[in-house]
């Protein structure tokens, strides 16, 4: 069997999974499942892209795809009335002057010679700032969370079409990637971990704490969507017309359409992705990136620059991750900073890459589905078991605590998937060449 053959099997064979839940338990629950695939896929990418093109083991992905559901936000939401002249200008003008603090930090860092001078002028640069900053930022904040906080509270945003947050949001990662990473890069694998996983934390618990911002933990309820909703088609002449000629459930059929449509916006993007993921990794840059990936020492002996190869790689996988997280946000039409989590955002992104198959985008893409397919079904597919198994058990504590437990099977399932395939066939699903 061809190697196109086998690829083309495995894809067929989560697709029979996706039909037959269609056909078993609903055709919503089926495209529901296709749309967090193609998502999970797109994050997928963003994942392979550094650790499968240049080996770079970022384990903080969580913090990039929030950063994309932030520009939905930032983008799509009208502004709210008042709070730029209540105190919005002022937080955008302590935000640039917190800026110029770090970089004047910088270039005395720089400039000024080891030693005691040194250490004092940055002391006082950056607490003397520090007072400044909160003295500017604290005030312009208290006034522009004052404003309607039970439903607002918050600077709004740019009120222009929701598609238009997609490219944004994998600018707004980008751009924390490449700062991240001109701070981090240097560092060996393991510590390069460490930093990415704090950084991550660290953006969630500012969505999570600055209400100005994105309402924190009182989330953004009301992102516009980019295709009708249901009640706007069930309302539709056109639409009601058009089902009838079907038999079909008014109700059933608007969220299937909706989802379709979602389904269409998502895999424009993903076999955008796709194409230019295969072309730079078949490209001279991305033999050049597997090179320095396989042996960096023989690639900077070669006049590669390796610290700014990685830079790049990091910045586009980044890049990708905002936008799959802008997708996301989207599609759920809300942004609800305490759903961002680790377990979610960074370790299923993971398995899905490894048991896809790392350094292949078409494995990232199959892994992307597969083990989605699996997290959604595993918990209704356990509780089924431990029914089954407790049928013949009297009512006591061993018999509620296992039943209690099939929430976690999922959890079970996919540390069981990745030790599996990490022993039988590291390479995964579809191995990159």
């Amino acid at each position: 069997m061809s190697v196109a053959t086998r690829n083309l099997l495995l894809f067929l064979v989560v697709a029979a999974l996706i039909v037959s839940t269609g056909m078993l338990q609903s055709w919503n629950a089926a495209l529901a499942i296709v749309n967090m695939g193609l998502i999970s896929a797109v994050m997928a990418l963003g994942v392979n892209i550094q650790w499968g093109y240049a080996g770079l083991y970022n384990v903080g992905t969580v913090g990039f795809v929030a950063l994309g559901g932030l520009a939905t936000a930032l983008v799509s939401l009208s502004p709210v009335a008042g709070a730029w002249p209540a105190g919005g200008w002022r937080i955008l003008g302590a935000l640039v002057f917190g800026a110029l603090v770090i970089a004047a930090a910088v270039f005395l860092y720089k400039r000024m010679a080891k030693g005691f001078a040194r250490i004092a002028a940055l002391a006082v640069l950056l607490v003397g700032g520090l007072f400044v900053y909160r003295t500017i930022l604290d005030p312009a904040v208290a006034a522009v969370e004052a404003i309607n906080p039970a439903v607002q509270g918050n600077i709004g945003g740019l009120g222009l079409p929701v598609l238009l947050a997609w490219p944004v949001g994998g600018l707004l990662a980008a751009g924390a990637g490449w700062l991240i990473g001109k701070t981090a890069l240097g560092l060996r694998s393991d510590y390069l971990a460490i930093a990415t996983l704090g950084i991550a934390e660290i953006v969630i618990a500012v969505l999570k704490n600055e209400d100005w911002l994105d309402r924190g933990v009182k989330n953004i309820v009301d992102i516009p969507r980019p295709v009708p909703y249901e009640v706007d088609l069930q309302a539709s002449e056109r639409f009601l017309s058009f089902i009838s000629h079907f038999g079909a459930d008014p109700v059933a059929a608007s969220a299937i359409t909706v989802k379709l449509m979602y389904a269409g916006l998502f895999l424009v993007v993903l076999l955008v992705l796709i194409w230019l993921s295969e072309a730079a990794l078949h490209s001279p840059w991305g033999r050049m990136m597997r090179a320095i990936r396989d042996n960096e020492l023989a690639a900077a002996a070669m006049g590669k620059n390796v610290t700014r190869r990685h830079l790049q790689v990091f910045v586009l996988g980044c890049a990708v991750l905002g936008i799959s997280g802008a997708m996301l946000a989207t599609l759920e039409g809300q942004l609800t900073p305490g759903a961002y989590q680790p377990l979610r955002f960074t370790f299923l992104i993971w398995v899905m890459v490894v048991v896809g198959g790392s350094g292949s985008n078409l494995g990232a893409v199959l892994g992307g589905f597969l083990i989605w397919y699996l997290w959604v079904q595993v918990e209704p597919w356990g509780n089924g078991l431990m029914h089954l198994v407790t049928l013949s058990m009297g009512d006591g504590p061993l018999k509620q605590h296992l039943l209690d437990s099939a929430a976690h099977m999922r959890l079970l399932v996919m540390g069981v998937i990745l030790i599996v395939v990490l022993r039988f066939r590291p390479q995964g699903l579809i191995p990159g060449k």
